[in-house]
Parts: structure tokens; C-alpha cells; sequence
């Protein structure tokens, strides 16, 4: 059981918050498709700190999507102090920390998982704005910085002793990136040496995966990253294989193109066409991943900005695929 302030969710499942991926629109997808919390991208506490408008935007949350958690970064605590009260304005009900992200430039200005370089610090981060904010505040890290200085049996219990409400370990080290295998086995140890709960991240990437990592770690809850981005009904087959033993697999050719399109309106719904559309572009090659003579119209949807071509262009693609699986069956 998952438990962060009022929240109590049985077999929870996190939707990763992910730079450029987890804006309002994957969101709510991810949220229909079964995430019991979902995060907004990385928010920079210096952005905010200056009233830069884009990272501003980063803060917007709709009553569709709670249980919503934003989640803040950066190397020094004034600003992240700053930023705490700025997103708590937004009313989330989770404000996370990032002391994860692996990326050279934030991570060598002691941001994100720079962080795990100073315990000491870290710690007092987290416990000057637990105590600013009156909302839960998670810390989302990483086993250590290499492989020589895996310290997160200490970090744990420093980040239980500072008031956080819950923890989610990236079973990876910083200088893995998304490199080699995550390595589940830390979690068990590290729900020995604290009593808050406990979230696995890294590695998952189906239903199974998320199915084993309950069974074999205890985790309080599974956070999706990358899987969810190629597949994001992966939180309604996780649900169903943990509540039936059973998956109804939904990865057919039209699910995929259909899921896409919806996606697409919805960041419609938020954005002008070419601010829609563009950005979009990064998850073509997931929704169409697998499937027959996708690269020729990857390179079509690569050339339009406008919803009308694009929903043209998947038809005669979902078409194409339904004509070639007929021909197959006669023969």
C-alpha cells in the first residue's frame, strides 16, 4: 500500500515525470489508461526564481489528472525553497524533488543527481522545504553517482530523518544514465532501513515487468518511465495482469494509431498546431514501433503540421496494414 498524505493506493502505479514527455496532454492519456499518479516535467527552481514563462507553464495542473505531483530541480536550496512555494500555489498534491537526473549539465551544477555527491546538503535541501510547504515532499534519486560510491542505504534514512513522505529509487546509478540493467535488488534493503514508503523505478517496461518487480522487491509502488512512452496503456495491462492474472492485450495496429491520434488532440486542445505538432514528432516512432512499412510514413508525418494530413496519412496506413493482413489469410 502506497501512502503519501491522504493518498492510499493499493498496487500503485507512477507515471515518470519526464522532460518534453510528460506535459498535460500525456497526462491525461496516461491517467485513462489507468496511472494512479501522474508528474510534470522536470520544473527548473531558477526558471521559476526569475519568472521565466515557459518553465512557468510547466506548473499548469488540471483537476483531471489528481493525484498530480510537480516536481522541482536544482543545485542550491534558496531557489528551491522559492520554487516549492511557487508550485505549491499550483495546489499539486505531491511537490517531488529531483535528485535523479543523470544529464551532465545538471547533474555536474549539483542539481538533480549531483545532489548524491553531498549527502549533507541534500539532506538539508529536503528539510528546509519540507518544512516551507504544506503539502507531501517526495524525493525521487538514484542508487549513488558510480558504481564505487552507492550510498543510498544512508541517503535513504537521511531523507526519512528530513521529513520526506516517501522515496523512489532509480535502480540505477548516475554514471548508468539508462545504461545496463536496473539493479531491484537495492529496494528490499532499502525498505529494511526506513519506514516511509518506498517506490521502484527503472526497468519496466510491460505488464510483466511490473508484476515481477512487486513479487520479487515489495515495492510500496512501480514508476514508469520510457515504458510508457512507446506503450502508455502499459498502466491498464499492468492493472489487469495484477487483478486477473490475465492480460487483454491491446497492441493491435489500429489501437496504436487510434492512441495516437488521441494523444495528438489533446495536446492540441492546449497548444497551436505547429507547437502541437512539432514536438509531437518524438512519438511516432513508439506508437508505430513493430509495425509493417512504418518508415516511409514516419518520414510522411515528419513533413506536416497541420492534424487533417496526419489523420489522412495513419487511415491509409491502418488500411494499407488491414489490406496486407487479408491478402495473408487468403494465402
Amino acid at each position: 500500500m502506497l501512502t503519501i498524505g491522504k493518498l492510499k493506493i493499493e498496487n500503485a502505479l507512477l507515471l515518470a515525470p519526464m522532460e518534453d514527455v510528460t506535459d498535460i496532454a500525456f497526462r491525461k492519456l496516461c491517467k485513462e489508461f489507468g496511472a494512479d499518479i501522474v508528474y510534470t516535467e522536470f520544473v527548473n527552481s531558477d526558471g521559476l526564481v526569475r519568472s521565466n514563462q515557459k518553465t512557468y507553464r510547466k506548473l499548469e495542473i488540471t483537476e483531471y489528472e489528481r493525484p498530480v505531483g510537480i516536481q522541482i530541480y536544482g543545485g542550491n536550496i534558496e531557489p528551491m525553497i522559492e520554487a516549492a512555494k511557487i508550485a505549491e500555489q499550483k495546489n499539486p498534491d505531491i511537490i517531488d524533488i529531483n535528485a535523479g537526473c543523470w544529464v551532465k549539465k545538471i547533474a555536474n551544477r549539483g542539481a538533480g543527481a549531483g545532489l548524491l555527491k553531498d549527502p549533507d546538503y541534500m539532506q538539508k535541501m529536503v528539510e528546509v522545504i519540507v518544512k516551507v510547504v504544506n503539502v507531501p515532499v517526495t524525493v525521487k534519486t538514484r542508487l549513488g553517482w558510480d558504481e564505487n560510491s552507492i550510498m543510498i542505504l544512508d541517503i535513504a534514512k537521511r531523507l526519512e530523518d528530513a521529513g520526506a513522505s516517501a522515496l523512489t529509487i532509480h535502480c540505477r546509478t548516475r554514471s548508468q544514465g539508462h545504461n545496463g540493467k536496473a539493479d531491484w535488488s537495492w529496494i528490499p534493503k532499502i525498505k529494511e532501513v526506513v519506514k516511509i514508503p518506498v517506490i521502484l523505478n527503472g526497468g519496466v517496461y510491460s505488464a510483466n515487468d511490473v508484476k515481477m518487480a512487486f513479487e520479487l522487491t515489495g515495492a510500496d509502488g512501480i514508476m514508469i518511465a520510457r515504458g510508457a512512452i512507446e506503450r502508455p496503456w502499459i498502466f491498464q495491462e499492468a492493472k489487469e495482469l495484477l487483478t486477473t492474472g490475465t492480460i487483454n492485450l491491446l497492441d493491435t495496429p489500429e489501437f496504436r494509431i487510434q492512441t495516437a491520434l488521441r494523444h495528438l488532440k489533446y495536446s492540441l486542445e492546449i497548444k497551436d498546431s505547429r507547437a502541437a505538432i512539432i514536438p509531437f514528432r518524438k512519438f511516432w516512432s513508439g506508437y508505430l514501433k513493430g509495425l509493417r512499412n512504418s518508415s516511409k510514413v514516419k518520414q510522411e508525418l515528419m513533413k506536416v503540421t497541420e492534424y487533417a494530413p496526419i489523420e489522412e496519412i495513419l487511415m491509409n496506413y491502418l488500411n494499407e496494414l488491414k489490406n496486407i493482413e487479408n491478402i495473408s489469410i487468403t494465402n
